[in-house]
């Protein structure tokens, strides 16, 4: 199968019949054997039960339920379970990513052996303030941080390679950086293409200004998990340890000081009187607290139990 078309929706259904019609069309002109995966996040309208009469009609169509609305991350972590084909797409279902641009995506992978390839929506027709520039600030983080080199992380119109998506992990709300964990997964050769923007034609968007707070945050955690995930005792145990050693060498300097001045018979104040042995005194138990934090983490690592992030409620036209 060439493509596997994974379209994650929550209250959608205005722009449902549209999209489906366009994504047919464009299947139809290249040839493409396909599958086009719908997964409702919880949607409350009737967007489930369009999607029910397309996989009724069409058996190219499959569709994923949730029984409440998990995320956007969950939703594309079932659809990569799922896909079969050798190129997987990921799109919005708001009309704003075109289904024209499956074919130059594909063509990326398939011809030019990208791991990946991230859609750049290089001009937009969202809000300038509320949108756009969060947006380039939060993107400019981003490439600092991770060190991929992508103009717009947000941009949910992507290609992979089917086994990029079968050995990441996406969870939380890490959709933004699944090309970071791509390339934390060993995928190296990442590209970019310009994909043209659509002005939203149905609705509201469902992602407010807290997603840029939200996605700065989730950027230091996909920092600190790239660096220490694996092994959080490098982090916590190093600096906990060094603590302790500090905080150690500054009481045993005290204790020594006041042996002396007791052998010397010079005037000498109590330890408890002295300031600097309640700076050693914290710095010895924040150390130690610090080495268990890694040394529980290192127990967690071994023993974690992967529980269901998400509750499937319906599936259409899965074998």
């Amino acid at each position: 199968m060439n493509l596997s078309i994974l379209i994650p929706l929550l209250n959608e259904e205005e722009s449902l019949q549209e999209l489906y019609n366009w994504i047919i069309s464009v299947m139809q002109s290249k040839n493409y054997t396909y599958e086009i995966i719908f997964i409702d996040d919880g949607s409350t309208d009737n967007s489930w039960g369009t999607i029910e009469q397309f996989a009724h009609k069409n058996p190219h169509v499959k569709g994923i339920r949730f029984m409440k609305n998990f995320g956007k991350s969950q939703a594309l972590h079932a659809g990569f379970a799922k896909a079969q084909g050798d190129v997987i797409i990921t799109m919005d279902a708001d009309l704003q990513d075109s289904p024209e641009e499956i074919p130059g995506l594909y063509d990326m992978i398939i011809d030019d052996k990208y791991d990946l390839v991230s859609g750049w929506k290089k001009k937009r027709y969202d809000s300038v303030v509320a949108k756009n520039l969060p947006s380039k600030l939060f993107n400019w983080a981003a490439r600092k941080t991770s060190g991929v080199e992508l103009n717009d992380f947000n941009c949910g119109l992507k290609s992979y390679r089917n086994v990029v998506v079968k050995n990441i992990e996406v969870s939380g709300e890490m959709h933004r950086y699944i090309p970071v964990l791509a390339k934390n997964a060993g995928f190296s050769k990442i590209g970019e293409k310009v994909v043209q923007h659509q002005a939203r034609k149905y609705g509201e968007t469902k992602f407010g200004m807290e997603r840029f707070i939200n996605g700065f945050l989730d950027l230091i955690t996909i920092w600190f998990l790239s660096r220490f995930g694996k092994r959080p005792m490098h982090l916590f145990g190093a600096m906990g340890s060094l603590m302790f050693i500090i905080g150690f060498l500054l009481a045993g300097y005290i204790g020594i000081s006041k042996l002396y001045h007791l052998y010397a018979g010079l005037h000498y104040n109590l330890v408890t009187s002295n300031p600097w042995f309640y700076i050693a005194l914290t710095t010895m138990v924040l150390g130690t607290q610090l080495f268990l934090a890694g040394f529980l983490g290192e127990i967690i690592l071994r023993t974690k139990n992967n529980e269901g992030r998400y509750k499937v409620s319906s599936e259409v036209n899965f074998l």
